[in-house]
């Protein structure tokens, strides 16, 4: 754990009885200290490096319920932490000695389908939201891990696999429910608390919580042409290299990644690749089948695959197809880069560096945005990095504390080596706990905004447990 520079744990939360017994009366949802039901399925998280014990869980079933707790954290000066997924690579959905705000119960997805909207609660995850629209043919524009909660992708940007075609997940937020600093529940969108709704859109958690997302659904599926390419590792360069001049001229429908790691027992592997460094083209095309046979082929035609099962698939099993991949339990360590182009000695670096890999699960992948996403203003949302890009995500995965220092070392290396290639920009739902200092960086011309809306609407900055914008 000390390699990540945690900060000293928070002293007890300190509440007397006689409030404890008063919330509890209050609640819906339940009030959970240490040892009782519920609460270390509360605190425990995906990523497994984080074991932080609050001194009190809230677990909240509707927006009453989270001023009920924002009360109590106010009135007895708690540290405060608000969990929504609990996918958040920084584990800031928990602290120590403070209060949990647990939002994991709110996992509602109301389908209008006629109007083409979706109102989300943010314990809901993307697998729930997706399985709930495809219902209907409908689709929000998500990431590609089902287990990630709704609400931390959305409040720190969200991509993913629609992200081309139909924009950022922020890009197809109406509106949001949001419960205040001062207790105060209030709707945010373009009419209502607009600098409000301009914030919560890439600012993360800094404003408020949100008790209610709305979002705008898109036909897609239920069938989509999906699937993987594997390549020999040694043909790396030669198809990488290739592979981003293709993805210039890609039209929205398609969009393909790119990951290095050893391969994992994949069932459609030959079995003397698994263990084997390889490279993985995922790409999805999100329009008429028939074009997108022709508008994939360059792609699956670059040198000589191992296999190829790109085909038709469900949407929502595409969603879920890395999900074994990214399962919860194992210790894991991110480091994140925007780039503009992928050049020749940024892929001699990454090459290298994969090369000396330190665990079977850990890899590189290459994200390839643009399209739509790039279409918007840098300045129209809080996220601000929208030309046409490649977003890096180093991705530690071990098991051991033993590997710690391996695996996290490993990381910060190639994130400095390949620095000098990078934007300067980053995704913050990538960054690591141990990157405080990166956050002005992050937001670019956009932070000295986000500080003044933060003073307005969080002066004393009690959202503070998260990629923190302090006030103004």
């Amino acid at each position: 754990m000390t390699n990540l520079d945690i900060a000293s744990p928070a002293p007890p939360a300190a509440i007397p009885p006689q409030d404890l017994e008063a919330l509890r009366q209050t609640l819906r949802g339940a009030a959970c200290m240490p040892r009782e039901a519920g609460y270390d399925e509360a605190r425990t998280i995906w990523n497994a490096m984080i074991d932080r014990r609050p001194g009190l869980v809230v677990r909240c079933e509707g927006a009453a319920d989270v001023i009920c707790a924002l009360e109590v954290a106010r009135r007895h000066g708690l540290v405060l932490a608000v969990r929504g997924g609990g996918h958040n690579i920084a584990g800031s959905a928990v602290c120590d000695g403070g209060l949990q705000i647990d939002l994991s119960p709110m996992r509602w997805v109301r389908v209008d389908r006629e109007n083409r909207i979706a109102h989300v609660g943010p314990g809901a995850t993307l697998g729930d939201v997706d399985r709930e629209t495809q219902a209907f043919g409908l689709a929000v524009p998500t990431g590609i891990n089902s287990t990630t909660g709704i609400a931390g992708l959305t409040l720190g940007g969200g991509f993913g696999w629609l992200t081309r075609k139909y924009g950022m997940t922020i890009d197809n937020l109406i509106s949001a429910d949001v419960v205040l600093s001062d207790g105060r529940l209030v709707r945010a969108s373009e009419s209502e608390n607009p600098d409000l709704f301009w914030a919560l859109r890439g600012g993360g958690g800094n404003f408020g919580v949100v008790t209610n997302f709305e979002f705008r659904l898109h036909p897609v599926g239920p069938q989509v042409l999906s699937g993987l390419v594997v390549h020999p590792f040694e043909d790396a360069r030669d198809i990488l290299t290739r592979y981003q001049h293709l993805l210039d001229e890609a039209p929205d429908e398609l969009t393909c990644w790119a990951v290095m790691r050893q391969a994992p027992p994949l069932p459609f592997l030959p079995e003397e690749w698994h263990g084997r460094k390889v490279l993985i083209l995922a790409m999805i095309w999100t329009g008429d089948m028939e074009e997108g046979e022709k508008a994939t082929a360059a792609l699956r035609g670059l040198g000589t695959p191992i296999v190829d099962v790109v085909s038709p698939h469900p949407f929502v099993g595409w969603q879920a197809a890395f999900d074994p991949l990214l399962a919860p339990g194992a210790r894991n360590y991110w480091k994140t880069h925007d780039f503009a182009q992928l050049d020749a000695a940024l892929i001699d670096t990454l090459i290298e560096a994969v090369g000396r890999l330190p665990g079977p699960e850990c890899e590189v992948f290459l994200a390839h945005v643009g399209g739509a996403m790039s279409r918007v203003a840098p300045d129209a949302t809080a996220y601000p990095q929208r030309q046409a890009h490649f977003v890096m995500n180093v991705h530690t995965r071990w098991r051991e504390p033993s590997e710690d220092s391996a695996c996290i070392g490993w990381a910060r290396d190639l994130f400095q080596a390949v620095a000098p290639h990078a934007l300067g920009s980053a995704y913050v739902n990538f960054m690591p706990e141990d990157e405080a200092g990166r956050i002005r960086e992050a937001y670019g011309p956009n932070y000295r905004r986000l500080a003044e809306i933060k003073r307005a609407y969080d002066p004393d900055n009690l959202f503070r447990t998260n990629q923190n914008i302090a006030p103004a």
